[in-house]
């Protein structure tokens, strides 16, 4: 039924958002989305459920949206920072297709210093199992250590940046997503979430139109 009247012929539309649809005598409502930004902390596994039984980030942000939201790509286990998670199926489709080239920035930290050869090695591209990986930019932290480097890639493949590094002998010891997308993770401590503001949402859309 929609605003009271029986449909009965096919193809007839509705606008979801003043006509009153029911069926079966129920209500029907549009699912309202959700955009949802969490610093990850260590030790939580991207995923919205695991047998094992260990800890999710779904976990962390169970009081955020009675709507079931989901991540947007994945956060290693050890890796901390910013991940978005929400219902919007064609913004997080979007956001995670490579053609799109959204930005991340990392900052890493190695168990030995990186050498300036292998600093250019990885800005001019590194050849990986599965193909030339050349970063947007690479550098070391600044006022940091030569142990601590910032790397801003726009490649989803699994566990680039740690790959990217164990391939020249460095070993990861600290892995933290700084910017995804326009976002960052100012005012958002560690293991806490904040919805999206209008802006951050329409910036997000401008990048992957």
């Amino acid at each position: 039924m929609v605003n009271g009247e029986v449909i009965s012929e096919l193809g007839h539309k509705v606008d979801p958002a003043k006509d009153e649809i029911r069926y079966n005598g129920e209500l029907l409502k549009r699912e309202k989305k959700v955009y949802v930004l969490l610093n990850k902390p260590k030790d939580y596994i991207t995923t919205t459920d695991d047998p094992q039984e260990r800890r999710t980030v779904m976990a962390l942000v169970e009081k955020a949206s009675k709507e079931r939201i989901y991540p947007v790509g994945r956060l290693d286990r050890n890796t901390t920072g910013l991940l978005l998670m929400t219902n919007d199926g064609d913004l997080a489709d979007k956001l995670s297709h490579p053609k799109n080239g959204v930005t991340k920035i990392y900052q890493v930290e190695l168990n030995k210093n990186l050498t300036q050869g292998d600093m250019n090695k990885i800005a001019f591209g590194i050849e990986l199992e599965d193909g030339v990986i050349k970063p947007d930019s690479v550098s070391y932290v600044t006022g940091g250590s030569k142990k601590e480097i910032g790397i801003q890639i726009h490649s989803g493949k699994n566990r680039i940046v740690r790959r990217i590094f164990e391939h020249l002998g460095y070993e990861v010891v600290k892995l933290d997503r700084v910017v995804f997308a326009n976002l960052t993770k100012k005012d958002l401590p560690r293991g806490r979430w904040r919805y999206l503001e209008e802006h951050e949402l329409i910036q997000i859309k401008h990048l992957i139109k």
